[in-house]
């Protein structure tokens, strides 16, 4: 590798790669009951009846461009892509579509997809979206993670699927034994699951007949698209319907605030798991909707995985690039330290987005730097915020900042409620990309809107400044995330666990704030063992974690950085007294984490009470971390 070091951060005198965008502007409207609303002045554009209606659309004025992209099962060795062409992926989504149709699927028999990215996955949806049948991306944890299946069992009496896809049936064989019903079918890429009756997926088509062509005619903006599973932080995950009018009227959204995509065709080369809404809408939609091509990345931002995708962005130079943070923070080593990958990457990207999760300043202000270290000009770093619930494309930040936390204004075509809440800002949405509720779970859409139909998002905002509001809104935290400590006083999750896992870089992976009736504020942390490792003196260099979180020179660091974090707060409400470091990382069985890295507050602190009340003890055990009140 060339290793070079990174170059000082960029200013604005450094030029920004020219990028055409939507107009950074809002209406504010103040109402007498206090409450804001927002919307952008831009008026939303015609949108299709239909996403299909846009593959048709690219087969017939560009049918030999490469639409999705995946390495063969010798890609490993040989590094050869396997490529669907918008002409070839419309012939088989009506063959896929007919075959379907054939099978009587419906919204009350939909498909259930177990397994992750992949072609087949992706042909799959277009047959299904072409014959108007739903389809549930599922996350695939719950198949091979769970231990118990439970939430993958919920899914599955609630949607009652009438037919079930994984790529590998031997992968997921157990789950298919012990969830599928009897009577319905299973299909599967390679490897039948013993025991099972079940259809290659290279014979799931049939002749495509005028009943197919029918069936997409009668597909409408109301039709529904797909189910969502929310991660639910207890029972049963909510079932998000997605209708076509969401979908469609959200790419248009999503193309006038980044308005390049009109005239370039994305190309991305992008992990996001499609069973949620960030990759499978977002991702997928805004490649699908204007003509690009979508490179399947089978790597992941986590160790042993993400050199895969170091591998795949030496060769592909994606053109709009999305990771979660946690991703960009795995990339940043190799970025760092080879100059030839740093190139590559920064040569034709317009745009860097994160979304998922709050992105630490630290990161955000290198990945910028070595932009500006491998092609000379600044990269737009941007993000927006949004839901399963929005389609999810809500707000966006289309301009540079040096605030990570900015999220953005609202897009065309949806309205935006600031509603006051215990001094914050509750955020409320409206608009064509809103859901119109959970599938089979009344209860669940009655809560979710106000009596105007606007949804609830549960998040607050605030301005990132109160007297120029087009410079966009600052994320600030979960409304039910917040508590009261035993003075009245409120303390406001969100904002103060940022302010920890950046302080504390890059020892942090994540934390969870406790205190509800307490005196003071303690900490659950989840640390970067590797990290702390290194901290740790003494040690074996085998020892395990929950050595090194015990370890008493670990213990002494962190209490420095809490004394010199206290000492910047502003009063109890952001003084963090107390911390306990935990060796055992949060469990998706116990609904304490996704399977994309965000942290359930309130689970976390169900299930890890003893902790809390360690943590609290009149006599604090040796594993508890104090600094002075």
């Amino acid at each position: 590798m060339n290793a070079e070091p990174a170059r000082a951060a960029p200013t604005e005198s450094t030029p920004l790669r020219p990028t055409a965008l939507g107009p950074q502007d809002v209406i504010v409207e103040k109402r007498a009951d206090g409450c804001l609303l927002l919307r952008s002045p831009e008026t939303l554009g015609p949108y299709p009846a239909k996403i299909t209606a846009r593959l048709v659309h690219w087969a017939t004025q560009t049918p030999d461009a490469v639409l999705f992209a995946q390495r063969d099962q010798s890609g490993a060795k040989t590094g050869t892509w396997r490529k669907v062409t918008y002409a070839q992926a419309l012939q088989q989504a009506r063959a896929i579509g007919q075959a379907l149709l054939d099978r009587k699927l419906s919204p009350d028999r939909p498909i259930a997809i177990l397994s992750g990215n992949d072609i087949e996955h992706a042909l799959l949806a277009l047959g299904a979206l072409y014959a108007g049948v739903p389809y549930a991306p599922i996350s695939p944890a719950y198949s091979l993670v769970s231990n118990d299946l439970a939430r993958l069992r919920s899914i599955f009496e609630l949607m009652t699927p009438g037919l079930v896809f994984a790529a590998d049936g031997d992968a997921f064989g157990r789950a298919i034994q012990a969830v599928v019903p009897a009577d319905v079918d299973v299909v599967v890429t390679r490897h039948p699951p013993a025991g099972r009756a079940a259809t290659l997926f290279t014979d799931l088509a049939a002749a495509p007949a005028e009943a197919i062509d029918a069936a997409h005619d009668a597909v409408g903006p109301d039709t529904i698209a797909k189910f969502l599973f929310t991660s639910g932080s207890t029972g049963v995950p909510k079932c998000v319907i997605n209708t076509q009018r969401m979908w469609c009227a959200n790419q248009v959204m999503l193309r006038q605030a980044i308005a390049y995509f009109a005239d370039e065709p994305p190309v991305i080369l992008d992990w996001a798991p499609w069973h949620h809404t960030a990759g499978g809408n977002h991702d997928v939609g805004l490649v699908l909707f204007n003509g690009g091509t979508f490179y399947i990345d089978g790597g992941k931002p986590m160790p042993g995985a993400i050199e895969e995708t170091v591998r795949n962005l030496r060769e592909i130079a994606p053109t709009w690039y999305f990771n979660v943070p946690k991703g960009y923070e795995a990339l940043l080593p190799f970025l760092r330290s080879d100059k030839d990958l740093r190139e590559k990457f920064f040569s034709r990207v317009k745009m860097l987005w994160f979304a998922g999760a709050a992105l630490a300043q630290h990161v955000f202000d290198e990945v910028q730097a070595l932009a500006v270290d491998a092609c000379g000009e600044r990269i737009l770093f941007s993000t927006g915020f949004g839901s399963t619930e929005t389609a999810p494309f809500a707000l966006a930040r289309t301009w540079p900042t040096d605030n990570a936390t900015n999220m953005g204004l609202p897009a065309a075509g949806m309205e935006l409620k600031l509603v006051p809440n215990e001094g914050k800002l509750e955020a409320r949405v409206r608009g064509p990309n809103i859901t119109p509720g959970y599938w089979r779970q009344p209860e669940y859409t009655a809560q979710a809107f106000d009596d105007e139909g606007f949804y609830k998002l549960g998040d607050a905002f605030k301005f990132a400044d109160p007297n120029d509001p087009k410079q966009g809104l600052l994320f600030d935290g979960r409304i039910a995330e917040n508590f009261k400590l035993a003075t009245g006083t409120w303390v406001h999750v969100g904002p103060l666990r940022a302010q920890f896992i950046d302080h504390c870089a890059p020892y942090v992976r994540d934390v969870v704030v406790a205190g509800e009736g307490c005196d003071d504020i303690a900490v659950l942390v989840f640390p970067h063992i590797d990290a702390c490792r290194a901290l740790c003196t003494g040690l074996a260099p085998d020892a395990g974690a929950e050595a090194i979180v015990t370890d008493a020179s670990l213990h002494a660091h962190f209490t420095a950085l809490m004394e010199t974090m206290a000492r910047g707060s502003t009063g109890s409400s952001t003084k963090i007294c107390r911390a306990l470091l935990m060796a055992e990382p949060p469990s998706l069985d116990g609904a304490e984490m996704t399977d994309k890295g965000s942290i359930n507050q309130r689970a976390v602190l169900t299930n890890r009470a003893e902790l809390v009340d360690e943590v609290y003890a009149d006599a604090p055990s040796p594993r508890v971390i104090r600094i002075k009140e």
